[in-house]
């Protein structure tokens, strides 16, 4: 596959969004940037741009169905989309489960979002002949972390997507990509309750996925020791998956 000469990375405020853009940003590429924080968002834009790349910013809502089928309907349709944007959530000390409106919040940026985006836009890039989505997914949807059930969920609800579009979408030249990365350096990542094994910074972590991205992978999981450990904890008998995640720091403590 040769490189990207236009990209749009949604969640482009966040550390892995900012390093992807930071990492893709040239002379000859045009990047379409997402994110939430304005202030944050236009820095990164001025960043880019000094490097000799075409930057466009929005701000758009994307769990709102209205505001983001009309902004990706506008768009001229670019040759990658990371569908980066997501959040995090788990219960509060003295709670038993976490809030169902943070819950949802969740569902719908780090699932419906991705969803609803490549409904909108893998049809224009099958007619088109080319194309590539990228779905963020995690390392937790191996096996879900009893820490964060509702964020375990929906990357492994993204990935089952992502496995499945890829399938679907390769004959019409589409190609589809699910990122399972593990602990990187963010503030996100350090609200995470629970150890954060092998915890790598934001550009290698860019870096590896640009790469797999280059080549059209179907996945791209690191790294390699957490993704062997989480991939196991996924084929033993899940009985003793949680008592091994108990025993590692990853369980309720009474």
């Amino acid at each position: 596959m040769t490189a990207p000469r236009s990209l749009l990375i949604t969640g482009a405020t966040g550390a892995i969004g900012g390093a992807l853009a930071r990492h893709y940003a040239a002379p000859g590429v045009r990047l379409i940037l997402h994110g939430r924080r304005r202030a944050r968002l236009e820095a990164l834009a001025d960043a880019c741009r000094q490097t000799g790349a075409e930057v466009e910013t929005t701000d758009v809502d994307l769990t709102d169905d209205a505001s983001l089928t009309d902004w990706l309907d506008r768009l001229v349709l670019p040759d990658v989309v990371i569908a980066n944007a997501g959040q995090n959530t788990h219960a509060e000390p003295g709670q038993e489960m976490e809030d169902w409106s943070a819950t949802s919040r969740l569902l719908a940026i780090n699932l419906r979002t991705p969803m609803a985006m490549a409904e909108r836009l893998a049809p224009r890039m099958a007619e088109r002949g080319h194309g590539q989505i990228v779905f963020m997914s995690s390392l937790a949807a191996w096996h879900g972390l009893p820490l964060t059930p509702s964020y375990s969920a929906s990357k492994a609800g993204i990935k089952a997507y992502g496995e499945a579009l890829r399938g679907w979408l390769a004959p019409r030249g589409v190609g589809v990509t699910v990122v399972m990365p593990g602990y990187v350096s963010s503030p996100m990542c350090d609200a995470m309750p629970g150890p954060k094994p092998w915890e790598i910074d934001a550009p290698r972590a860019a870096r590896r996925i640009a790469r797999g991205i280059e080549r059209n992978r179907a996945r791209i999981s690191f790294p390699f020791p957490l993704n062997l450990g989480c991939w196991s904890l996924a084929i033993l008998p899940a009985g003793l998956s949680q008592r091994l995640l108990g025993l590692m720091g990853y369980g309720r403590s009474s």
